[in-house]
């Protein structure tokens, strides 16, 4: 039987993905894309387009659009496309709603979670604990607008479950997008999370002047520091080599189309964080994730510099010019360290 796919969220990255599946003309998937505004949806339902998000790229005909939750409870599977601090708050209302297929989460951030040290949590593990079916994460180095295009991509889909995240893997696999499978969920998750944070440093010094050989420092030392957040919370550094750690990495840090190398040029042009942030029209995920990584490093031991530099930049109003100037003044160790 043809699956039925429920892709989460009315932003460009729900949409983009709703898309790519609903092209899946081998599996024919009956793919829906639930908008929780429903005068959002009936727009995008009647211009067959995400105008406000995806301008131009068109839906494809196999593509439903609906603020009815009702389509949710008869899914297969539920792919989760909403800003991190919003996972729990939906699945709060699927389950209300009488969903319990499988879930996806298409999310890459830190949630709030008391239970745990540090205080915050990758919300896939937190899902997980309730969640009456398996939980699994996709990501990669991936913006919406190329995906949504059909341009080349390659992403890797997560599960605890190697054979639920195998024919995850295989669903999301397709005409330009490749996808490969792990086991490591919190390790894709870290990186998914990190790397925002780690953009922001990026589009910081490339707002400064400081050069492409300081960006590539900065993303060769940020992914040590993927590495070690990762091993404390039980994942497995070597995932930071793959498309969740290093190439989405790369991506954010470099591509024009980053929100958070966006927030970073603002910032070292001396913007205020509130106005930048009301500037974008999208979430920035590496703000609050930010604030996760410095509480995480602060309770596991861990020495996170550049992550500690943009949390004193975004947090402790330090100028973005005097964070560099730190970084560069600590001495360093060994590289593997």
């Amino acid at each position: 039987m043809d699956p039925r796919i429920v892709v989460l969220g009315g932003g460009a990255w729900g949409s983009a993905l709703a898309i790519h599946l609903a092209t899946r003309s081998h599996l024919r998937p009956r793919v829906a894309l639930y908008l929780r505004s429903a005068g959002q949806a009936a727009a995008c339902a009647a211009a067959r387009e995400n105008a406000r998000y995806l301008p131009g790229v068109a839906f494809p005909p196999a593509l439903t659009v609906t603020a009815d939750l009702a389509a949710a409870r008869d899914a297969d599977l539920l792919i989760a496309a909403v800003p991190a601090a919003e996972v729990l708050p939906l699945a709060v209302t699927l389950r209300a709603a009488g969903a319990n297929a499988p879930v996806a989460l298409a999310a890459k951030g830190f949630v709030v979670d008391g239970s745990t040290r540090g205080g915050y949590a990758l919300p896939q593990a937190v899902l997980a604990r309730d969640w009456p079916a398996p939980v699994g994460v996709i990501s990669g180095p991936s913006f919406a607008l190329e995906v949504a295009q059909g341009l080349p991509t390659a992403l890797v889909a997560g599960a605890a479950d190697r054979a639920w995240g195998r024919g995850l893997a295989a669903l999301v696999r397709g005409a330009a997008m490749r996808c490969y499978e792990s086991d490591d969920v919190t390790g894709i998750g870290v990186g998914g999370a990190v790397k925002n944070v780690l953009a922001i440093a990026a589009g910081t010094s490339d707002g400064l002047g400081f050069g492409d050989n300081a960006r590539a420092a900065l993303v060769t030392r940020g992914l040590a520091e993927c590495g070690r957040l990762s091993g404390a919370l039980g994942g497995r550094r070597e995932t930071m080599m793959g498309l969740a750690g290093l190439g989405d990495l790369v991506l954010t840090c470099t591509g024009n189309l980053s929100r958070n190398r966006r927030v970073g040029l603002a910032l070292a042009r001396g913007e205020p964080l509130g106005d930048i942030l009301a500037g974008l029209g999208h979430v920035a995920e590496g703000v609050a994730a930010t604030r996760a990584v410095h509480a995480l490093a602060l309770a596991y031991g861990l020495d996170l510099p550049i992550s500690e530099a943009v949390h004193s930049v975004l947090y402790g109003g330090v100028p973005a010019r005097d964070a560099v100037r730190t970084l560069l003044a600590r001495e360093p160790g060994g590289e593997d360290a």
